[in-house]
């Protein structure tokens, strides 16, 4: 793969995450959030494609079968919640979850990586180097997610709780995109 055909299969995987960064980063934007997500959506975004190498095609139509469907209830329940919150009031905004921690971190990285795990398998079927590839994809989704967190944070100032309702139906809506997928 040429250099540009890397980086054009970089942003394109990178455009999940640039979506989700965006819809969290109208409530969770502090400096340390946005490295949790930055760092484990590039992380992901990298690992998975080597891992799709890896895999056997059994393994890969199970994950593409399965994995949709968990990405699109935690994203739903996530976006929800962050919604409903950011309808209710300012004073929710201290007890809402956290999605840059903990399991729905993890959950959120791999319902961001999936379409790079099938990318992995389709290159290791192809007898393509993957490893450059990976990296080049893992730095544009981390980039990418920086980005997306950074935009959503100042709508969020300039339009305050309206960007969390936003935000919360960005995030469905990638949920039910997943399911269409």
């Amino acid at each position: 793969m040429s250099a540009l055909e890397t980086l054009l299969l970089a942003v394109a995987l990178g455009c999940d995450a640039f979506a989700v960064g965006l819809g969290v980063g109208t409530r969770f934007c502090a400096p340390r959030q946005i490295f949790r997500l930055a760092f484990h959506f590039g992380l992901f975004q990298f690992a998975m494609p080597l891992v799709g190498w890896a895999m056997g095609l059994y393994l890969v139509n199970l994950v593409q079968r399965c994995g949709p469907w968990l990405a699109f209830f935690l994203l739903v329940f996530i976006g929800g919640k962050m919604a409903y919150e950011s309808v209710r009031g300012e004073e929710s905004h201290e007890v809402c979850a956290d999605p840059t921690r903990g399991m729905s971190l993890v959950v959120l990285s791999v319902a961001t990586s999936m379409d790079a795990l099938g990318v992995g398998f389709s290159l290791g079927i192809l007898g393509r180097h993957l490893l450059g590839a990976a990296v080049v994809i893992g730095i544009t989704a981390a980039v990418m997610t920086w980005a997306a967190m950074r935009i959503g944070n100042r709508f969020s100032v300039l339009w305050g709780r309206r960007m969390g309702v936003f935000g919360g139906l960005v995030l469905i809506a990638i949920a039910f995109k997943l399911l269409l997928d």
